[in-house]
């Protein structure tokens, strides 16, 4: 088998939907591992555990190398953020850390393994970049809510502080607070406590729910949603474009071929006619 071949298989191979489900039922196995650790077994399933574990890992590394042949751009692909991330973790998977002081370590790497699922389902990768290109947006809107937080956590700092120090003694205590009031967490004995002495404060817990929960919720949804349809948006067209791009090499080449059988008959006639 050349080497051309065996990239066509692997290529083949990594976008079967089959295989790719194999994979994602390998990284669920290994979290399940993952947490079976965690409880107190016998030596036998503990040693069952380790071998599935080392199963696991040696599977891990069969995928990379599948996708490091399949690649067409070889020199690129370490150049990848999650084909850097899942070759790390399988490589410190692979040494045998479990008996050292770096077993710590592993298990902790083991944990992230987890997070190989994101760069295996693509709408998982999808939404992850769509989450990671909105972050300066939400910058500007977390900024708000802090502005809001402080304003709020000052005033109740002044007005509450006497009617319960634990609560709201100083700023930094008044902010956690209002984080518990935002979460509904037992708020409304927060406000009941401090309108026994102002009967009029439930506008300030109002006003601030509505502000916080509310208001930044939705702009924070609004703008995750607007940069998902964008990614969303944007895959669909290079997807248009590598289709077209297919689709005029494949006519290139029937050309190419259709010229050259015509060549070929016009070559044909003229021996016959000499």
């Amino acid at each position: 088998m050349t080497a051309k071949s065996l990239q066509n298989a692997f290529i083949k191979l990594r976008h079967n939907k089959l295989f790719e489900l194999f994979v994602v039922a390998v990284i669920i196995v290994s979290a399940l591992v993952i947490g079976a650790k965690t409880y107190n077994m016998s030596p036998e399933v503990v040693g069952a555990l380790r071998w599935l574990d080392a199963t696991i890992t040696f599977i891990f590394l069969a995928e990379i190398i599948i996708r490091f042949v399949a690649d067409e751009d070889k020199k690129r692909f370490f150049t990848k953020g999650w084909n850097i991330f899942d070759t790390l973790i399988v490589i410190v998977s692979l040494i045998p850390i479990e008996d050292s002081e770096m077993a710590l370590i592993g298990r902790l790497i083991r944990i992230f393994r987890v997070l190989r699922m994101i760069s295996i389902v693509p709408e998982l990768r999808l939404l992850l970049n769509s989450l990671l290109k909105a972050l300066p947006q939400l910058g500007y809107v977390v900024l708000l809510m802090f502005i809001i937080f402080y304003i709020y956590a000052a005033v109740g700092a002044s007005f509450f502080a006497a009617i319960n120090p634990e609560l709201w003694g100083d700023i930094s205590i008044a902010m956690l607070t209002l984080f518990r009031v935002m979460t509904f967490e037992d708020w409304t004995d927060v406000m009941y406590e401090t309108m026994a002495v102002y009967s009029f404060s439930w506008i300030y817990y109002l006003t601030f729910i509505f502000l916080t929960t509310f208001a930044f919720l939705n702009m924070v949804i609004g703008i995750v949603v607007s940069v998902l349809e964008d990614e969303n948006a944007r895959q669909k067209e290079e997807l248009d474009q590598a289709a077209g791009k297919a689709t005029i090499e494949d006519l290139s080449a029937q050309i190419s071929e259709l010229k050259g059988m015509l060549t070929e008959m016009q070559q044909q006639k003229d021996q016959h006619k000499h």
